[in-house]
């Protein structure tokens, strides 16, 4: 399914890039299962997801868990907890 993710902060410099477009296969279905796939792809997001307490994640800009199902593509945003001050 096509697949627009977004990466905020620390996460974007991990990774190295703030947006892509990705064609996820048939068993990405949920927020964790594309984490699991993107873990795979490279040394930089292995990186960034190492430590699932320091990621948050949006699903066509709502915030969801990790458990949240992934319909139909759109948009994925993963980013540091944001606090106020």
């Amino acid at each position: 399914m096509p697949l627009t993710i977004l990466y905020f902060a620390w996460v974007r410099e991990r990774i190295g890039a703030g947006e892509e477009e990705v064609q996820t296969p048939s068993s990405v279905r949920t927020v964790a299962d594309l984490i699991d796939w993107l873990s795979r792809r490279g040394d930089g997001y292995r990186a960034a997801f190492e430590d699932l307490s320091r990621i948050r994640a949006a699903v066509d800009q709502q915030f969801v868990p990790f458990d949240a199902p992934i319909v139909g593509g759109g948009e994925v945003a993963f980013f540091p907890p944001v606090t106020g001050g």
